[in-house]
């Protein structure tokens, strides 16, 4: 339960964050046309492997409030912790945002960028009901919070944590980016909906916060119920 130093631990998750936001809506906004559904899923699944090598040993790499609460929920880290990484996600989410749109401002598309990469549901916004929104981000944070965990528990092989992990969420964004455009992430959320205009994102990002936290205590308890003793 010890940590580092709550600072360190806050800025570690606030670097992981940006980069995960540049990595994955970066992706589709700025490339998306040319890579397509493929691309920006390794987009996401290759940020959070590189940065689970770079920040891992610091703060754990959750750039994730969801994988923060699991991992809180499933006594891995304490509050401290916890806090810290959230302060950290959350800043590091809009940060990135704002650097992606920087990007698309210089490019003169400023007042195209439209949702932004933001989470939605309906057919309207091109996308699935809500209905499945909740079902597919209570269940896939679930499993990505259960793979997660399932890195921290004994007999698992070190070293390879970092490229499950992200190759979980590579299998995540393939499944769910036609239903809602794959949240399960709070702060990849709120990063991206800051920077939309003209679209539904804030009013729907209630579901992206809510269920994705959802889904966290699902994995968890669904980990401690395979794993028992060893979780």
């Amino acid at each position: 339960m010890t940590t580092p130093n709550t600072q360190r631990i806050l800025v570690a998750e606030l670097v992981g964050t940006c980069v995960l936001m540049l990595g994955g809506p970066g992706t589709a906004i700025l490339a998306g046309d040319k890579v397509g559904f493929y691309g920006i899923a390794f987009g996401f699944g290759l940020s959070l492997a590189i940065m689970a090598y770079v920040i891992g040993p610091i703060s754990g790499c959750h750039i994730n409030p969801a994988v923060t609460l699991g991992l809180l929920i499933g006594k891995k880290i304490d509050k401290a912790h916890a806090t810290a990484a959230v302060i950290g996600q959350i800043i590091g989410g809009i940060l990135g945002a704002g650097i992606i749109a920087l990007i698309v401002s210089s490019a003169g598309n400023w007042s195209t960028r439209g949702g932004f990469a933001s989470n939605m549901y309906q057919k309207s916004n091109g996308f699935m009901g809500l209905g499945a929104a909740i079902v597919v981000e209570i269940v896939l944070t679930a499993l990505l919070i259960f793979v997660v965990l399932a890195t921290t528990t004994k007999g698992f092989a070190p070293g390879f944590g970092g490229l499950i992990a992200g190759l979980t969420l590579t299998v995540i964004h393939l499944i769910s980016i036609p239903v809602d455009n794959t949240s399960v992430n709070p702060a990849r959320s709120l990063g991206a909906v800051v920077f939309s205009q003209g679209s539904d994102g804030w009013k729907q990002l209630w579901v992206f916060i809510i269920f994705p936290l959802i889904g966290a205590a699902v994995g968890a308890i669904a980990h401690k119920a395979v794993h028992g003793a060893d979780a």
